[in-house]
């Protein structure tokens, strides 16, 4: 497969609207969730990197992962792709790509200095959030940002705006919370989060704050949510729910939680059919399946064979919504970057 966007068909399942699955005790089968895997932030993000590499030839500099999922990293490495974890990292006259996760204006200011061109593959609603945080502590509200210390997106995020942003790291982080007016607080939220668990993180925070304003628009993606649902609708028909997903994405480990949240027996993450092992299956009449927004259809599909060979092959597709939004591809591919870079590191 030359292009990590395309996908194989699939064994043409049978489709269960609204979560309307029978629980057959005499046969193996496999509830695939739908939607899953790429959502449109991934997808132009990954293709942009392709892009990159066709237009300008390698290398390509990426900082940090351009999604996090091991399968696409590897596979755009052995394209030309060099992917650094900080921008000094990169030789000047380079091109450089900001990951779908964002990055601070200080990786921007970074990246001039070093007399880099770059190109922008933040997802447009991870953008969202960052605008957010830069009209509120414009207005000079104290902004409570619900997400995981350490994640990229949290960096980025709190980059825009460090002296209004405190982290909420989950419901029992909000006692520690401190602010200069409690009339004058708003929550946003990575974008990637548990539903449930952000909300129960707004409530808590109302609890202490009554007035705490809410953003114009839920952070949480579309596809953080559609995927979610799925995988809620099929959690509680499913003995064993399998989650294709790197251990460092974020919505990926979320799905896990919410499918042993909707009561299935077990639920286990992996990143592709190798790491499935045979002793899940023991006493497993009802497989779920679903993957991470970062996970190309491909590593589906391997784990679809791998249950098949052991007899789980009846499937049948669990669909809690439909998918139609795209993203333009970052609007520095019109140009020619390569050009750019060698005059600003002649400069």
């Amino acid at each position: 497969m030359d292009r990590m966007t395309a996908a194989t068909p699939s064994p043409s399942p049978a489709t269960a609207q609204d979560g309307d699955v029978s629980r057959g005790e005499d046969r193996r089968r496999v509830l695939l969730a739908a939607p899953r895997g790429y959502c449109a932030g991934v997808d132009r993000a990954v293709i942009a990197v392709e892009k990159a590499l066709e237009q300008y030839g390698a290398p390509v500099y990426v900082r940090h992962e351009i999604v996090h999922n091991k399968y696409v990293v590897k596979t755009l490495e052995k394209k030309g792709a060099i992917f650094v974890d900080e921008t000094a990292e990169v030789p000047e006259g380079n091109i450089v790509i900001f990951s779908a996760h964002g990055v601070a204006p200080v990786v921007h200011d970074e990246a001039k200095r070093g007399k880099l061109a770059t190109i922008d593959a933040t997802c447009p609603l991870v953008t969202k959030v960052h605008k957010e945080a830069v009209r509120y502590a414009k207005e000079d509200f104290d902004i409570l940002l619900i997400g995981h210390e350490g994640h990229e997106e949290v960096i980025g995020t709190s980059g825009e705006a460090p002296d209004h942003i405190t982290l909420v790291d989950g419901p029992d982080d909000v006692k520690n919370v401190e602010v200069r007016d409690p009339d004058k607080v708003v929550w946003l939220s990575q974008t990637t989060l548990s539903v449930d668990e952000t909300m129960e993180t707004v409530g808590a925070l109302k609890g202490r704050f009554p007035n705490l304003l809410s953003p114009p628009s839920d952070d949480i993606c579309y596809a953080t949510q559609n995927r979610q649902i799925a995988v809620k609708q099929m959690g509680a028909q499913a003995d064993l729910v399998i989650v294709v997903g790197s251990k460092n994405s974020s919505n990926s480990v979320r799905l896990v939680e919410v499918a042993l949240g909707a009561g299935a027996g077990a639920a286990h993450l992996v990143d592709g059919a190798e790491e499935i092992e045979e002793s899940w299956l023991e006493g497993v009449r009802t497989v779920g399946l679903t993957s991470g927004a970062s996970v190309p259809e491909v590593l589906v599909h391997g784990v679809l064979d791998w249950l098949a060979q052991r007899g789980y092959e009846d499937v049948e597709t669990v669909k809690s919504a439909e998918e139609s939004i795209t993203f333009s591809l970052p609007k520095e591919l019109r140009r020619d970057l390569r050009a750019e870079a060698k005059t600003a590191a002649e400069d």
